[in-house]
């Protein structure tokens, strides 16, 4: 996990991630950026995959019954939001938004790189259990019934690839 700061002598980050770091340092901003890994850890850790896989297992995507998909993705996002990070994952959070230097009480946008309208905002108090609260809100959007669907019909799978997070101040 790196702060805005720590990009610059840090191994390159994918495309979308770097254009948005490199404008939010251009403009001085300090922020953290969740990597990929750092969700996917969580899902693997809480045997998420295979509780959403029996979750979703009587969609079939050749013939989606939208009315069984809509409480299945409330369900997901459920898991996901009430899901426990590890300990160690926890404190690893904390301490890069100690390093981020965010200001107690400052309002903080969590969102992902390449999605400008989906930010939650939070207000920043030490150690961080709000902010990471809505990193995990952050994460269950990708389980709404919009975002399934879509899912099934382009690729025939709930499955999703994890990406990155920002958090900077509002």
């Amino acid at each position: 996990m790196l702060t805005f700061a720590d990009v610059r002598s840090a191994e390159p980050l994918p495309p979308a991630e770097h254009t948005e770091v490199t404008r939010l340092l251009t403009l001085g901003t300090p922020g953290v950026i969740v990597p990929a890994a750092f969700e996917e850890a969580f899902y693997r850790d809480g045997n998420l995959p295979e509780q959403l896989r029996r979750l979703f297992a009587p969609i079939r995507p050749a013939r989606i019954d939208e009315d069984a998909l809509e409480p299945l993705a409330a369900r997901a996002q459920a898991l996901i939001r009430t899901s426990y990070l590890m300990d160690d994952a926890v404190q690893i959070f904390y301490r890069t938004l100690a390093r981020a230097n965010f200001q107690p009480g400052a309002r903080l946008l969590v969102r992902r790189p390449d999605d400008g309208g989906g930010a939650e905002q939070v207000a920043f108090l030490p150690p961080g259990t709000a902010a990471l609260q809505a990193v995990k809100r952050v994460w269950a959007r990708d389980w709404t019934f919009g975002a399934v669907l879509g899912r099934l019909d382009d690729s025939g799978s709930v499955a999703l690839e994890t990406r990155a997070t920002l958090l900077y101040p509002a």
